[in-house]
């Protein structure tokens, strides 16, 4: 702790900076959403490490490490901004005045088809506003916990048992028109990365066949991960329900190991205006499901090893 440092409220806005640089791993991309400067976001985090007494940033590492204490900051942090909001929307003399919903997953496929769900859901409820936010499962995770996120859709090794709709989806191979598979040599694989569970149940099926394998491209979109398939790069796994929707080749008779469900959940957080968030988490678990399973009850307050990640 520092000498001479008073003691004070901290200033939502120098939360919500920090909460910016992190979500977006980034000082400039924060300055840019904030509509700021770069050196006034860093005199602002500079103030909060003041006020609070501790560093907040690893600076032994590159990029955007939090420090043991910065994480903790930035868990309070979502929960403190959360209630702040709720508290404002609750004063608002407006009647309009708008709520926001906050969507996350880790698939750049599901984001890019909520919009019309959500376009809908909003046409009985015109004072909603939507945030989608695609990240990485960890963040997924941490901000459903945290209540940064109001609902999240993502997909799961196992039967998850903190899911509001969960469901099993079949995970196929795919391929190019031209893309051969030559069992003596490394399997060529398209992937997402080794966060992906998609990834993890591809490597897990080769190696417990002796298969060996190699990443021939690995992207951060589906879009990217379609173009490589189509040239040729190697073969994915995907969802058979979503693979004709991007054009992909489901290779039926594949001279691979065959490829377990994936279970595709959707979880909503804790508090904030429940009847909404799970009226919502039914419809869109209709637009993606068609029919599912319906959790009766909901934890989401201890830490659980299911990995939510599309």
């Amino acid at each position: 702790m520092r000498e001479g440092r008073p003691k004070t409220n901290i200033p939502t806005d120098l939360l919500r900076t920090l909460i910016a640089v992190v979500d977006l791993r980034s000082f400039t991309k924060a300055a840019v959403l904030l509509g700021l400067t770069q050196p006034a976001v860093s005199a602002q985090i500079k103030r909060l490490q003041y006020l609070l007494g501790a560093d907040l940033f690893d600076r032994s590492v590159q990029g955007i490490s939090l420090t043991q204490q910065g994480e903790a900051v930035v868990t309070y942090a979502r929960r403190l901004l959360s209630i702040n909001d709720q508290i404002m929307h609750l004063g608002a003399s407006d009647a309009r005045c708008e709520m926001v919903i906050r969507l996350g997953t880790t698939s750049d496929y599901i984001a890019a088809i909520l919009p019309a769900t959500l376009a809908r859901f909003r046409e009985r409820r015109p004072d909603l506003r939507f945030m989608v936010r695609t990240v990485p499962y960890d963040v997924v995770v941490r901000d459903l916990r945290s209540g940064g996120l109001d609902v999240v859709i993502g997909m799961s090794l196992n039967p998850p048992p903190d899911a509001h709709h969960v469901t099993a989806r079949e995970t196929v191979w795919v391929r190019g028109v031209s893309t051969r598979v030559n069992l003596d040599a490394p399997v060529p694989l398209v992937t997402y990365g080794e966060e992906s569970p998609f990834h993890r149940v591809a490597v897990n099926a080769l190696q417990t066949a002796g298969l060996n394998w190699e990443a021939n491209f690995v992207g951060t979109s589906i879009a990217s991960l379609s173009a490589a398939v189509a040239a040729g790069f190697g073969v994915m796994p995907f969802a058979r329900n979503a693979a004709p929707d991007l054009g992909l080749i489901i290779w039926e008779d594949a001279p691979l190991p065959k490829l377990p469900d994936l279970y595709s959940g959707i979880y909503v957080c804790e508090g904030g205006d429940r009847a909404i968030l799970e009226q919502l988490a039914d419809e869109i678990a209709e637009m993606l499901y068609g029919t599912t399973r319906r959790v009766p009850k909901l934890v989401i307050d201890k830490p659980r090893r299911t990995n939510p990640a599309a």
